[in-house]
């Protein structure tokens, strides 16, 4: 409707906006129609509407399409890629395990003279540190400082969760170190990162410890902080503290998201008391909290420990699109 009026001039910002918002509801054979209509209205590509177009393939595991507009882009003149081009494809090389892709883009990268930068280098970092692959990771840690790419708070941040995840304890720690004494900032995210190792490893005191020297250093914890803690002292069998957290966090006003209650929830599962954990569940309802696949996960898994088919089955009349029949028959 809008083309049919005489006022109208297709401007690149509106086609960008367009192109971003297909790739992120799935559909990039239309963003790709819409490319090819927006040329043939006059507007020309440019770097940025490639990347866009880049991008809602990527987002949807289209490697070979993203490449071949790669190609397309290297062969216009006014349109060759920059570092935010190559990003994306390198974050989608490795969410896909493509790791020769990976190697393979960042030669081409030096070859072309494109310098990666902090958000290319924290792509990469975080995706490698996500899965666990931590020789990679540290790997193109060093490559990056070869680049003359400094590491920021984010950066650091990256490599103490990974550590952490790995119960490197030492290399998490070396790396605190590290930014102290280059006067980084720890920040909110840095000791998340600190609470959620010993979470994953109960070990409540160093999780507590560090929770306290958190606060004692004025910073504000948030949701991930308390579902952190809650995990952790119910992983250690220490119940009476996830009630402690749970009341602190009201008293802080920390919002309750579906994690939060999800925290709980396996919490109590975890204690065996099915009581509080419905009772949890129902206030979930009641504050228009939305529950999740693992919402459920939670409430069939304490329930099919003790048999109650009943339940099971009343939980899957309430929300068969996240309950399925099979679920309810393991």
């Amino acid at each position: 409707m809008l083309k049919e009026q005489t006022f109208y001039y297709p401007k690149e910002g509106t086609y960008m906006k367009l192109l971003l918002l297909l790739g992120r509801s799935g559909q990039p054979s239309l963003a790709q129609d819409l490319f090819t209509e927006m040329q043939q209205q006059g507007c020309q590509p440019t770097p940025e509407l490639y990347t866009a177009l880049i991008g809602a393939y990527c987002r949807n595991g289209l490697l070979d399409e993203a490449l071949k507009l790669l190609e397309d882009m290297k062969a216009a003149p006014l349109c060759q890629p920059d570092v935010y081009t190559y990003s994306i494809l390198l974050k989608a090389f490795v969410d896909a395990s493509r790791f020769d892709l990976v190697d393979a883009m960042y030669k081409e990268m030096a070859e072309r003279s494109v310098t990666p930068n902090t958000v290319t280098q924290n792509i990469i970092l975080s995706l490698f540190g996500n899965s666990g692959q931590v020789e990679l990771m540290e790997k193109w840690y060093e490559k990056f400082r070869g680049y003359g790419i400094e590491p920021e708070t984010r950066t650091f941040n990256i490599l103490i969760g990974a550590y952490g995840k790995k119960r490197m304890y030492d290399k998490m720690s070396a790396v605190m170190e590290y930014m102290r004494r280059l006067a980084f900032p720890w920040t909110t995210a840095t000791y998340n990162n600190v609470i959620e190792a010993f979470a994953v490893a109960g070990d409540a005191k160093n999780m507590e410890d560090t929770f306290n020297q958190m606060r004692s250093e004025g910073m504000k914890p948030d949701t991930k902080t308390f579902c952190c803690l809650i995990n952790g002292f119910s992983n250690a069998a220490l119940f009476h503290k996830v009630v402690g957290m749970v009341k602190l966090a009201e008293r802080l006003d920390v919002p309750a998201n579906t994690s939060f209650h999800n925290s709980v929830l396996a919490a109590c599962a975890k204690a065996e008391d099915l009581m509080e954990m419905e009772r949890v569940f129902r206030h979930m309802k009641h504050m228009q909290c939305e529950a999740d696949a693992i919402t459920y996960s939670i409430l069939l898994e304490a329930y099919r420990k003790e048999g109650m088919t009943d339940k099971m089955y009343a939980l899957q009349q309430e929300n068969p699109s996240l309950v399925s029949t099979e679920l309810v028959m393991v």
